[in-house]
């Protein structure tokens, strides 16, 4: 949008430095700064006003030591970067009440307002079309298969276990409380569900679950998960590998033993970024939003008022605890 040359003011969280560990509210700082309605002509520049800002794992931001980063990450003293809905576009903006864009191919066009605005920044955003990409592009799955979701409560994972349940699949997640397996059960229709933190041996709770070996896993966390899993899957299994969680804060990754059962199993694990599947945005909004529509989705958002709550809210994600929790259906 484009203005008059007013300036108004512009909330921001800004990073403080690059975070080691996990983040803590003292990683990040609020500013307020002006800014002005009009756009620089001549420019390719976008000027959005944020309603909506998402809250990933990723936002942590990565050190400038890690080679071939492909998440956005953040400069010190700049605003952290992550996905915005405005007036009538999402895609990648700043944790700021107005963002300047010039990223214009990353700005999608919305055409459906028939559903909650909040989910540009989940479901019918990154995370939504992170779960389609990895579930049906790279595990290609079939009903009755055997799907393990780790973490299965996060705004990716809630939506591969119901994804593979709509799909006719026998669905596992693990998570993080058991409040979180209450709900993945209770709420989301999964067949059962653990707490990877209350287990002493990963492989002997996978076996409980999966007594005939798994056929889909669809991984955030990479470590020691990763590795039981490899044991655990069956023949010409699938691993759609989308993120790490475990390994973020680390500053030795934690390595992997197991991998000989790729060979053995002739399993196929792969790695992907949801940068690359955009342009199957429009097969994923036929798919969803029609389930959407019919009330057979069911997602739940955490969701903080205000921007000057952000660093509250990407703490508590590692952490494990929730804010207000909102179901939508």
């Amino acid at each position: 949008m484009a203005g008059d040359g007013e300036e108004v003011r512009n909330k921001q969280v800004l990073a403080r430095d690059y975070i080691d560990g996990n983040p803590k509210e003292t990683d990040m700082y609020f500013n307020t700064s002006s800014i002005s309605l009009k756009v620089p002509e001549g420019t390719k520049e976008v000027l959005v006003k944020n309603l909506y800002l998402s809250c990933d794992p990723y936002m942590r931001g990565i050190k400038p030591k890690i080679p071939d980063r492909l998440f956005y990450s953040f400069a010190p003293h700049s605003p952290i970067v992550g996905y915005g809905k405005g007036d009538f576009v999402w895609g990648v903006t700043k944790w700021e009440e107005y963002s300047l864009i010039t990223m214009t191919e990353s700005l999608f066009k919305i055409q459906h307002t028939d559903v909650p605005l909040p989910y540009y920044t989940g479901l019918l955003d990154m995370p939504g079309m992170t779960a389609y990409a990895g579930f049906y592009e790279l595990c290609s799955p079939k009903k009755g298969e055997y799907v393990f979701v780790s973490p299965a409560f996060g705004a990716v994972g809630q939506l591969v276990g119901k994804l593979a349940k709509l799909m006719g699949c026998y669905v596992v997640g693990s998570a993080g409380s058991k409040e979180k397996v209450d709900i993945l059960k209770s709420k989301f229709g999964f067949d059962d569900a653990f707490n990877y933190k209350e287990e002493h041996d990963l492989d002997v709770a996978l076996k409980r679950c999966f007594p005939e070996g798994i056929d889909i896993y669809f991984d955030n966390v990479g470590g020691k998960m990763l590795d039981a899993v490899l044991l655990n899957m069956r023949f010409h299994g699938r691993i759609a590998v989308a993120g790490m969680i475990s390994q973020y804060n680390l500053d030795q990754p934690e390595g992997i033993r197991n991998l000989l059962s790729l060979v053995y199993k002739r399993i196929r694990i792969e790695g992907f970024t949801v940068y690359d599947c955009y342009h199957l945005f429009p097969n994923f909004l036929d798919l969803v939003l029609p389930y959407i529509w019919e009330g057979k989705i069911v997602y739940v958002e955490d969701i903080a008022e205000g921007v000057e709550n952000g660093p509250a809210a990407l703490v508590r994600i590692f952490s494990g605890h929730r804010l207000t929790m909102s179901e939508s259906k």
